[in-house]
């Protein structure tokens, strides 16, 4: 299997975890397994768990990655049963990266790509998993549709998008991406489609974002994982949208402060103590030379959480 995949910000993110050669470490979304393979490189006497829901990356990582290595095939929400599993009680760096890899997006029969029009509506990570695009697109009231595309995909046109879906819809299931694609062209003003990014590049990611329930649980994983760590271990997380970035940022906020009472209380009753300090005040950006290598990277910020 060809598996190729560029690892974002994997200088940055593998620096951020400070890693020591005897720690545990937790690479939450191993896919290709390049940050796995760097952090490897790091220990010597430690160990590393690497946990994917795509089983294609997992089986990559196998034949990569040699060592005190452990591989999970789950969802990296699950981290707190997973590591019970594992009898880990602590570990000293977890890193999680949230966005889509180059081999699902290259892959056309996983049906992430707005680029391949014959491919089928897919866009599971988990091919084990039941809910595919196709479904949503074919079962979702245009109540249902509208909402997702405006609020997971941030899409001004999500209305009209979504009405149209329906009515093909009414004609013949739609079943490939190019399909949908036709859609949404047709429900984009035309003089919007010469600026910015290809007109179904928000849909999609609406789509993928509700397939896969990206967002459904990442506070409390975030929690999770810093409940885990050792002191001073360290937490780093990727994200490549405004939706993701934003819970990541105010989750992180929320670790870092001591009290959360109004401001007009006279004296703190919350009894919120700090668990730690976010490291970066401001995310860390991938430089111009990785974004004109990788063009895929030029969304992507590093987070990074420092247990007290």
């Amino acid at each position: 299997m060809i598996y190729e995949h560029k690892s974002v910000l994997l200088d940055e993110s593998i620096e951020a975890l400070n890693i020591k050669p005897d720690g545990i470490y937790v690479d939450c979304t191993a896919g290709g397994g390049g940050h796995s393979e760097k952090i490897l490189k790091s220990i010597t006497s430690g160990t590393l768990v690497c946990i994917d829901k795509d089983t294609d990356a997992l089986s990559v990582c196998r034949e990569k990655l040699k060592g005190n290595v452990k591989f999970i095939h789950s969802d990296f929400k699950q981290l707190n049963s997973l590591l019970d599993e594992l009898n880990i009680d602590t570990v000293d760096g977890i890193i999680a990266d949230l966005g889509v890899s180059s081999y699902q997006i290259d892959t056309p029969e996983r049906g992430f790509s707005y680029m391949t029009s014959d491919a089928p509506l897919d866009m599971r990570m988990d091919t084990t998993q039941t809910l595919t695009a196709k479904d949503i697109v074919n079962t979702y009231s245009e109540a249902e549709l509208c909402r997702l595309i405006h609020d997971y995909g941030e899409e001004k046109f999500a209305k009209s998008i979504a009405r149209n879906i329906v009515s093909e819809r009414q004609k013949a299931p739609l079943l490939t991406c190019g399909q949908l694609v036709e859609i949404i062209e047709e429900s984009v003003p035309h003089c919007t489609r010469k600026k910015g990014s290809h007109p179904a590049k928000r849909t999609f990611q609406a789509l993928r974002i509700e397939v896969n329930k990206e967002l459904d649980g990442i506070d409390d994983f975030l929690r999770d994982a810093v409940g885990r760590l050792n002191h001073n271990g360290r937490l780093a997380v990727i994200t490549f949208h405004s939706l993701e970035d934003r819970i990541v940022k105010q989750t992180f906020l929320d670790f870092s402060t001591d009290c959360i009472c109004p401001p007009y209380f006279p004296k703190c009753v919350c009894n919120h103590r700090a668990l730690g300090a976010t490291l970066t005040k401001k995310p860390i950006e991938p430089s111009t030379f990785e974004i004109q290598e990788n063009p895929r990277s030029q969304s992507a910020k590093l987070r990074v959480f420092v247990k007290k």
